[in-house]
């Protein structure tokens, strides 16, 4: 008996039981398919955060974590300025383990007639720098140069493009690729353009002097510690030597991320699970049901030729195909959900979000596909052990 196009025809047959399994389906799909990738997204942002950070430890000033959370401004790109002696820079270099420092300046612009945009402006040396300028020498292959910025990703300015900071014209020169932190929002300069750009704010009535007068500051020093010196030694060397100074530990703030992304991925993993259970069951439920409604059809199949395996077949194929289809269209919408609301998502979460790599994306999807009608599949299995074991007399009479 030629049944092959069967499992097609029965599922179009029954256009509302059809729907109703794929719509099921789909939702498991969603969940497994978006949660995975937010969980993803997170880790791989929190490897970014590592990579861009690049130093063992921040030197800031005391008063940074009172007038603004300096790990906000990593990951949410909250917009701030605090300012310190530029004597940090070197005095750091004379604590025994410290390899070398990187100072960088923060000014935070006004979104006003003086500004084009609202964002936090960077200065780096790019001699000394080994946090950020490793990242723009892969975008800019010459100097950066007097008046030149190199934008975060989501800045709204395009490579040759000005922009205006403080009615200072800037030339953005390179873009950087994303980070899924608050650094994507950045612009970073040379410390020649930072000095103008804060002489310039300056004039605007937003200072930068500190309590010494001295107009050479700096807003942070990024300090790596060289090999066989204990990190949380020089830490305590530094925060000893240097008053109104904070020595940050990057691990610390990095370890506070994670804790916050385990506990994330913890809730996601556990819903994840617990939808896929109550839908297998359900899933379970269904099939029998549909088994039971079906019975007269089953019997006279098997009055016609067909054997007990070739219905448990037709079922599961039935159900593989409402699980791919299923999977197709809930893996569908998650991306369309999770692609669209990215920078939602990211916000909401206020932790590192950078989207995996568009390998491990169709990786990610294909193999929800398939996990989707497998489980379908599974589901319906003992509907089809049951179908295999039919009696066609007795599923007539009980159908009368």
């Amino acid at each position: 008996m030629k049944n092959a196009p069967l499992p097609l025809k029965n599922l179009i047959r029954k256009p509302g039981r059809t729907t109703a399994l794929v719509l099921l389906t789909a939702f498991l799909a969603l969940a497994v398919f978006g949660g995975s990738v937010i969980i993803l997204s997170l880790r791989t942002g929190l490897r970014s955060l590592e990579a861009r950070l690049g130093a063992d430890i921040i030197l800031v000033p005391s008063e940074a974590q009172s007038k603004i959370s300096f790990q906000n401004m990593f990951l949410q790109g909250t917009t701030g300025a605090f300012y310190m002696d530029a004597a940090v820079t070197d005095k750091a270099m004379g604590v025994p383990g410290v390899e070398k420092t990187a100072p960088q300046t923060f000014l935070a612009s006004l979104k006003a007639d003086c500004c084009s945009v609202k964002i936090q402006v960077i200065g780096i040396d790019p001699e000394k720098d080994f946090t950020v300028q490793p990242w723009i020498a892969r975008s800019l292959t010459g100097e950066l140069g007097d008046m030149d910025v190199v934008t975060g990703c989501r800045v709204e300015a395009g490579i040759g493009e000005i922009i205006r900071i403080y009615d200072q014209r800037c030339k953005v020169v390179a873009r950087l690729e994303p980070t899924g932190t608050g650094l994507d929002t950045a612009v970073y300069c040379n410390m020649g353009t930072m000095n103008t750009l804060l002489a310039a704010a300056e004039a605007k009535g937003v200072s930068h002097k500190i309590s010494s007068g001295d107009d050479s500051v700096v807003s942070a020093v990024y300090v790596k510690v060289k090999d066989g010196y204990d990190i949380d030694t020089v830490n305590s060397a530094l925060t000893g030597k240097l008053r109104k100074v904070t020595a940050v530990r990057t691990r610390s703030m990095i370890t506070g991320v994670s804790d916050s992304l385990a506990g994330i991925s913890r809730t996601v993993t556990t819903m994840v699970i617990v939808i896929w259970a109550l839908a297998l069951i359900i899933l379970m439920l269904a099939y029998i049901l549909i088994v039971r409604e079906r019975s007269r059809e089953f019997a006279v199949l098997r009055l016609i030729g067909a054997s007990g395996n070739m219905l448990g077949r037709m079922a599961l194929t039935e159900s593989a195909v409402c699980g791919l289809a299923g999977g197709l269209v809930g893996t569908g919408l998650a991306a369309i959900g999770v692609f669209s609301f990215s920078a939602l998502i990211e916000s909401s979460l206020g932790l590192p979000y950078l989207l995996p790599d568009p390998g491990t994306l169709l990786l990610l999807a294909a193999g929800t596909v398939i996990l989707s009608a497998a489980v379908s599949a599974l589901a319906s299995a003992f509907a089809a052990w049951r179908l295999s074991r039919v009696n066609p007399g007795t599923a007539l009479r009980e159908g009368n």
